[in-house]
């Protein structure tokens, strides 16, 4: 019963300066939502230069037409174009970082889907201590996530490998700091890629987190479609079931060897794994 209800996701980035990123289409939203369409998968997240840049009628038209639709949309383009993040050591920047994210935030819940803040959480160096560091993340989760509960959704907040960030890396100690410093409105994004890297045990953390997984990064060891790596995914779905989720498992791969051919896996695996277990 508890897989009856997770659904397949797939990438669709909007922004050229993350054109080497782990996104599979990158080729527009129409070529994107059909090809998505055509695999059978039930959504796409959608990675885009800003609010502004996000055509919303478009969209909206596109996953109506689709049968579609929307996951979550990333914010990262806060800080591959712009440099903005929410532990800047410059108060404009972070002010700005806040505007950008909000604004996403928005958008992406008009069209009713949460947004996601992954890069943009920025680091802590020696201009801004670990500390303070947090202090501002959660001052910045605290006021985005209100904005995100206004339209009905939870903001996700996705914790990076140690290589992208050094604020928080296992999905187990960012719960618990959530839980801390009662930040409400915010769930987790796991992505498995990242888990690979950091967790001892990916499902036993997922069971940890509990009800904060708010949305899943679908993808393999080696940040291809899951089949494409090692990672163990059965007791990866099976701690999703076991603690209810009933959220989005969303390709964030690279377009490996393919854009199709890194779609076609993905939506192959979870059906190997997590549909077929619905019947």
């Amino acid at each position: 019963m508890g897989y009856r209800r997770m659904k397949s996701a797939v990438t669709i980035c909007l922004v050229p300066e993350a054109r080497q990123g782990p996104f599979v289409f990158h080729d527009g939203l129409e070529a994107g939502c059909l090809a998505a369409a055509e695999l059978g998968f039930d959504a796409v997240e959608v990675f885009p230069a800003s609010a502004a840049d996000l055509p919303l009628e478009q969209l909206r038209g596109l996953l109506v037409t689709h049968g579609l639709t929307l996951a979550a949309v990333g914010t990262g383009a806060g800080w591959v174009k712009h440099g903005l993040h929410l532990c800047h050591a410059d108060p404009v920047i972070r002010g700005r970082a806040r505007e950008f994210i909000a604004a996403i935030v928005d958008v992406a819940g008009l069209l009713g889907a949460p947004a996601i803040i992954g890069s943009m959480q920025g680091r802590s160096d020696a201009t801004m201590p670990r500390e303070m560091a947090l202090d501002h993340l959660a001052d910045a989760l605290h006021e985005l996530g209100r904005v995100a509960a206004a339209h009905g959704q939870a903001l996700l907040y996705e914790p990076l490998n140690r290589y992208e960030t050094n604020l928080f890396n296992r999905q187990v100690d960012a719960a618990e700091w959530l839980r801390l410093r009662g930040i409400r409105h915010v769930k987790l994004l796991c992505d498995l890629f990242h888990m690979n890297i950091e967790e001892p045990d990916l499902a036993a953390a997922l069971v940890t987190c509990g009800d904060l997984v708010g949305h899943v990064h679908w993808a393999d060891s080696n940040r291809q479609a899951v089949g494409f790596g090692h990672a163990d995914i059965p007791p990866v779905v099976a701690a999703l079931e076991s603690i209810g989720y009933r959220g989005f498992l969303s390709a964030e791969v690279f377009p490996l060897p393919t854009p199709q051919d890194a779609a076609r896996q993905s939506q192959a695996s979870f059906r190997h794994h997590v549909a077929r277990l619905a019947s």
